[in-house]
């Protein structure tokens, strides 16, 4: 007896539950496939038209619209803002006398290399939480920096103030002049010739 016979009379015994056919579990898989197919094609859809909606709403602000909480003045302030692909910001908030206030702003950064590129969303926000500089009707002159508030008023000296800032994770060394603008340093005050 040859091996090709000892096989065949070893599995002659073996039977199989149904008859198999390469064809019909090739269907199988193509059905299941094609369910499969269809139900992604309507998830798709659905996101189509919620995601579209969101961008057509983004897109008639001309920008990505959130709600953020902002120090103006030393008080915490609930804001709107969008920041735009150019770099730039529109954010308005309610004032203290429940008129409507609006900020616009943004720009540039260059890299090493010389090359610009658009303000990210995180660099407007540090912007937008650098201490400033008021010069109020009343002649008083206030730093406002988080919750802080400052009369600078009596503490220039031939035109300059300097001022030590904290939010208590951030320190800054400020130079104001007075009505010429103001410089922030994490590690010291600056020299007011630096401002020329």
């Amino acid at each position: 007896m040859t091996n090709k016979e000892k096989y065949k009379q070893a599995f002659s015994v073996l039977h199989t539950s149904g008859r198999i056919s390469l064809e019909e579990e090739r269907m199988i898989v193509m059905r299941k496939k094609a369910r499969f197919q269809a139900a992604a094609a309507a998830v798709a859809v659905c996101l189509a038209f919620t995601g579209g909606g969101s961008i057509a709403y983004a897109a008639d602000l001309g920008g990505v619209q959130r709600k953020i909480q902002l120090w103006v003045h030393g008080d915490q302030t609930d804001a709107d803002i969008v920041y735009n692909a150019s770099g730039s910001y529109d954010l308005w908030y309610e004032g203290t006398d429940g008129t409507r206030e609006e900020l616009h702003g943004g720009g540039i950064a260059i890299e090493e290399d010389g090359t610009e590129r658009p303000l990210t969303e995180a660099e407007i926000m540090d912007h937008l939480n650098q201490p400033t500089v008021d010069y109020r009707e009343d002649g008083s002159i206030w730093v406002y920096y988080y919750d802080q508030k400052t009369d600078i008023t009596d503490r220039f000296k031939d035109g300059v103030c300097y001022v030590k800032v904290s939010n208590g994770e951030t320190t800054l060394y400020m130079t104001i002049l007075y009505q010429g603008g103001w410089c922030t340093s994490p590690h010291k005050y600056e020299s007011p010739d630096s401002f020329s």
